[in-house]
């Protein structure tokens, strides 16, 4: 399975952005649909975006219009940038495969929006 390493997370102001990267150490990674996800405490953790081997891209909507999510292969990396933040956003982030891996399942990186 992929192993996975998150990070760009913080603490930043409601309207503001972040953009967070993913790091996979599978040599196969352009195969795989990637996804960030989100656990907000008390909540399940939620797909926020997707993005498959071909380009295609698909969003919760809760961040439809503000998340943007990208891969570089050849880096093996995957992105997510985050503009508008709301208070609402504030979760552990993680990303994983789509569907996910449940062995591939990393630290995650905490995203605080607040003022």
């Amino acid at each position: 399975q992929a192993q996975l390493l998150e990070s760009g997370g913080g603490l930043v102001q409601p309207g503001e952005s972040l953009r967070l990267s993913c790091a996979a150490s599978e040599t196969s990674f352009s195969i795989y649909g990637m996804g960030w996800y989100r656990q907000a405490p008390g909540k399940q953790r939620e797909l926020v975006a997707r993005v498959d081997n071909s380009g295609y891209t698909a969003y919760a909507d809760s961040v439809k219009g503000r998340f943007t999510i990208s891969r570089d292969n050849a880096k093996k990396m995957v992105y997510l940038q985050m503009n508008s933040l709301k208070p609402e956003d504030t979760a552990v982030y993680y990303c994983n495969t789509f569907p996910a891996s449940p062995r591939s399942w990393g630290q995650g990186t905490q995203v605080t929006v607040s003022s």
